[in-house]
């Protein structure tokens, strides 16, 4: 089960460029089916018939899947999901369409092996493959914008992947090894300085990867540079598998809790918890906007994991998943408000509540979320972390948290105000509201937050508790 995750995917891509010209119109449902099955499987399928050995030609595939992992199957589906309603929507070139979604399903095989496997190297190939295809992703319109994020994005990412193949040889070396397992083991007989290099090394290139500060240069031009679609993914979730969630794995199941790890996560969690925040008040563009909100959003995860409790990582997790819709929510309501309005730029708009209410709506829903207001899904997985941090003893790192939360509403509430609220302008009269393929995700994702948050008791049972579990 967990291997078709990966080859379905690659299968759809290899059947849509059969030289038949019927096929390319299969692209949008087939890869729609996907998104939805798993989606579907994440929610429902057990855990117990995920595990079982995958025998791939002569190979034995070290896959598995356990309780975080379900969690990013299911965020994975759902911002997928989004992402092609919104570039199917946005992207009026066939061709150029049929490469969005080549790429996409291509990115989500890496994404979706990132998640199941259980060893470093094979591991490396798959955050590679994710990355190459955001890459050119997006610079799908070849527009100058895309092409220096993407650069940016492509020379750091460069950076990191060298740390991280150093890292992996030291310890292959070092361990003899590869898997999670073995090199847990081997760590843990014998903390060499070479072994503990090795672990700074991988660390330091998933910060880059998730773009925390102070690594995260390259993060606001590409999610502002890239196509409407590709921001969603990117913003997402790719940046939160390709680093976030590697982060997450790799330290509670091969690195370790050790004093220094956790003195890094915190530090760089609250660093970029404050920066992002700070930023993100003082921008004019949209989207740009909303990428200094993700750095400061995913520093919460990232300080909820420097923890080390089980607590705090459940609540990291909760958080990621919940950053996953409310930030998919956001930059598909920006697309929207692009598309319609023809800018980004909030001092020109204003009042456009009045001609995109359910745009409109949406974005007040997630904004709330985002900001940590109850009983909406952002407020459980924040109060989770602040509560981990306070019986922790982090009582500074708790305070950051909670007071940072007030700076997160206040550039949310501009920006509802700039865009949403007030006096519509002359050249946005007769503006109507976005068109299906992006109102659906706007609208599904604000039912997921709101019921996340109702539910939460029920979410918190099923879902995020059992995560403790994984180390």
């Amino acid at each position: 089960m967990p291997l078709l995750l990966i080859l379905v995917p690659l299968a759809i891509v290899i059947l849509l460029n059969l030289p038949f010209r019927f096929l390319k119109k299969l692209a949008f449902p087939l890869a729609l089916l996907f998104a939805l099955a798993q989606g579907t499987m994440a929610i429902f399928y057990p855990i117990g018939l995920w595990n079982a050995p995958t025998r791939f030609g002569m190979s034995l595939f070290n896959l598995s899947v356990d309780p975080l992992s379900l969690v990013l199957l299911l965020s994975i589906a759902i911002v997928f999901f989004s992402s092609l309603l919104v570039g199917n929507s946005t992207i009026e070139d066939g061709y150029k369409k049929s490469d969005f979604t080549n790429l996409l399903l291509i990115a989500v095989a890496g994404m979706n092996g990132i998640v199941m496997v259980r060893d470093l190297f094979s591991l490396y190939v798959f955050l590679e493959l994710a990355a190459v295809s955001s890459f050119i992703l997006i610079t799908l319109h070849k527009d100058k914008d895309a092409l220096e994020g993407a650069f940016k994005y492509l020379i750091l990412s460069a950076i990191a992947t060298l740390m991280m193949l150093s890292s992996i040889a030291l310890l292959m070396m070092t361990t003899g090894d590869s898997s999670f397992v073995g090199v847990a083991a081997a760590l843990k007989a014998n903390p060499n300085p070479v072994v503990l290099l090795a672990v700074a090394l991988f660390v330091g290139g998933l910060l880059i990867k998730g773009g925390l500060v102070p690594f995260h240069g390259w993060l606001p031009d590409a999610y502002m540079a890239a196509p409407a679609g590709v921001s969603v993914l990117l913003a997402g979730i790719v940046t939160k598998t390709t680093g976030v969630y590697t982060l997450i794995r790799l330290v509670t199941a091969v690195f370790g809790f050790t004093p220094q790890v956790k003195v890094v996560l915190l530090f760089v969690g609250a660093l970029s918890i404050v920066a992002g925040a700070l930023a993100a008040l003082s921008q004019k563009d949209f989207k740009r906007m909303l990428a200094y909100s993700s750095i400061s959003q995913v520093g919460y995860i990232i300080i909820g994991l420097g923890t080390g409790t089980p607590l705090g990582i459940a609540g990291a997790v909760f958080h990621l998943f919940n950053h996953a819709i409310f930030k998919t929510q956001l930059f598909v309501n920006s697309a929207a408000v692009e598309e319609e309005a023809g800018t980004r730029d909030m001092d020109r708009l204003g009042g456009l509540s009045k001609r995109m209410p359910w745009t409109g709506s949406t974005s007040v829903i997630a904004l709330l979320s985002t900001a940590g207001i109850p009983p909406l899904a952002g407020f459980w997985s924040k109060l989770i972390i602040i509560i981990a941090l306070w019986t922790s003893g982090y009582y500074a790192y708790a305070v950051i948290a909670l007071l940072a939360s007030l700076i997160t509403l206040a550039y949310f509430l501009s920006m509802q105000r700039r865009v949403f609220f007030g006096l519509i302008a002359d050249e946005f009269k007769n503006i109507k509201e976005a068109r299906a393929g992006i109102l659906i995700p706007a609208i599904l994702l604000a039912l997921i937050t709101v019921a996340v948050g109702i539910l939460f008791p029920y979410v918190l049972n099923t879902f995020i508790l059992p995560v403790k579990n994984i180390f």
